[in-house]
């Protein structure tokens, strides 16, 4: 199946496109307030190196975030922003908040690959009718 791209560099980086990560408290307080005004869908992926259901996850919200172009994909490692994960109230991993309007409109907690697309396509659509 020839690629242009070997498959190291694309296993080895898979949230490097559309996904931002967030190592500190105020790069992530700094892009919440540019949002949190807009009606734009942001899917925040709260994760853990070391969680095994994060791992599998991560292939997966690389592709929605390729997928669904319209939305920001955001990813936080609660061991680096423990802040953070307490705001949002995050007690497992994975789990995945939406937001809209800088409010929790959705959440997922666990590695349901099948749910988590099924909700970021419905609030998608939610946001081409307002």
């Amino acid at each position: 199946m020839g690629s242009m791209f070997s498959s190291a560099s694309a296993a080895s980086t898979p949230e490097s496109s559309r996904v931002q990560a967030f190592h500190s408290s105020s790069e992530w307080k700094n892009h919440f307030n540019s949002i949190k005004d807009t009606n734009q869908l942001m899917v925040i992926d709260f994760t853990a190196t070391w969680c095994g259901p994060c791992k599998f996850m991560a292939p997966v919200f690389h592709e929605l975030s390729e997928k669904f172009t319209d939305v920001i994909f955001v990813k936080i490692d609660v061991d680096e922003l423990p802040d953070v994960s307490r705001e949002f109230g995050v007690q497992a991993m994975p789990t995945f908040i939406l937001l809209k309007q800088g409010k929790e409109v959705d959440k997922i907690v666990g590695a349901k690959k099948d749910e988590l697309e099924k909700k970021v396509a419905l609030h998608c659509q939610n946001n081409s009718s307002m």
